[in-house]
């Protein structure tokens, strides 16, 4: 069984920065790349907001970048999804592909959140052409455009909201008459003249045309009529599910079900075990967030394996 110092789970921004600072501190780690190398990152097309690109760069060429850098200073990637882990013993385990074990002594759990999908036809095609999970990354894109946003919670007025002061025009679709979002954001969002409502509507296909959306066909929960809203982007604003389905009983969650960090570092409720990115990050989901805090958990893991090395050493000069 193999055994590594630090084992990082997971490749977006977080885990990627976590691996270029835990291979130039010399810890080797071994780097799970999940089933989708890279993120959600890889799934976009221009990234405009991440420091030192003054005229973009592709996601996918950003996360090869990082991915580069991390293999320069000798960390390791292979390919596989965590399926279990045992946080009970020293060293930790980890399945993957819940046929190959491995052992580490600090893990750095990145495992990101997925962005709930309506799951209707078009939709996935058009991802990154169009279709969209997140205004702060893709709103720039649809200066003076009209654009769609799906959802009824706080998210989705806060996207909404976000999305006026680049689209001419904000429509929210929500498949039931009343919102789930607090009375603030609803009120702030019903008294912005950009923002149009279709509500008891569901949404049941993305149309395009030349690789780009084109509308958005919706069904109306009252007669069953369906009808075609012209729009040039759709805003997915239903929710994100932290994938941490593999930590339940392991580790400490939150009632959303992302993992518990102490407030000041990235330690979890396990020592030796710390968390980065969106996996532990409900509120801001960006990427230039997220590899800060990689770089946190880093740093975090290599005074934690110094902290443990010498307190074992002390402990073994005193007979203990």
């Amino acid at each position: 069984m193999e055994r590594h110092r630090v084992m990082i789970l997971g490749t977006g921004p977080a885990g990627l920065t976590a691996a270029i600072y835990a291979a130039r501190a010399n810890l080797n780690p071994l780097v799970v790349e999940g089933d989708l190398p890279g993120g959600q990152l890889t799934q976009t097309t221009e990234v405009e907001n991440f420091p030192g690109f003054p005229d973009g760069i592709l996601g996918p060429q950003l996360m090869d970048n990082m991915r580069k850098q991390a293999e320069r200073f000798g960390a390791r990637f292979m390919n596989g999804w965590v399926t279990a882990v045992d946080l009970s013993r020293r060293p930790f385990r980890v399945v993957v592909d819940e046929k190959n074990t491995y052992e580490a002594d600090a893990l750095i759990i990145s495992t990101g959140a997925s962005a709930k999908m309506l799951g209707i036809p078009g939709e996935q095609e058009l991802l990154g052409h169009g279709v969209s999970t997140c205004a702060t990354c893709d709103g720039f894109f649809f200066r003076n455009k009209r654009v769609v946003v799906v959802g009824g919670g706080d998210s989705a007025m806060e996207e909404a909201t976000f999305l006026t002061k680049f689209a001419s025009e904000v429509t929210i679709i929500h498949r039931r008459n009343e919102l789930r979002a607090s009375k603030v954001m609803q009120e702030r969002a019903r008294n912005n003249p950009k923002i149009r409502w279709v509500l008891n509507a569901t949404p049941v296909a993305v149309h395009g045309e030349g690789g780009k959306v084109t509308g958005i066909e919706v069904r109306d929960n009252t007669s069953g009529d369906t009808r075609v809203i012209d729009t040039d982007g759709v805003f997915v604003a239903i929710g994100h599910t932290p994938n941490t389905g593999f930590l339940k009983g392991q580790v400490e969650l939150d009632a959303l079900g992302y993992i518990r960090t102490d407030g000041v570092t990235t330690q979890t409720s396990v020592e030796g075990v710390f968390a980065c990115g969106d996996v532990m990050d409900s509120r801001y989901r960006q990427a230039i967030t997220a590899a800060g805090s990689g770089c946190k958990a880093a740093m975090d893991v290599e005074r934690w394996l110094e902290a443990s090395a010498a307190h074992s050493g002390t402990l073994a000069e005193t007979g203990r």
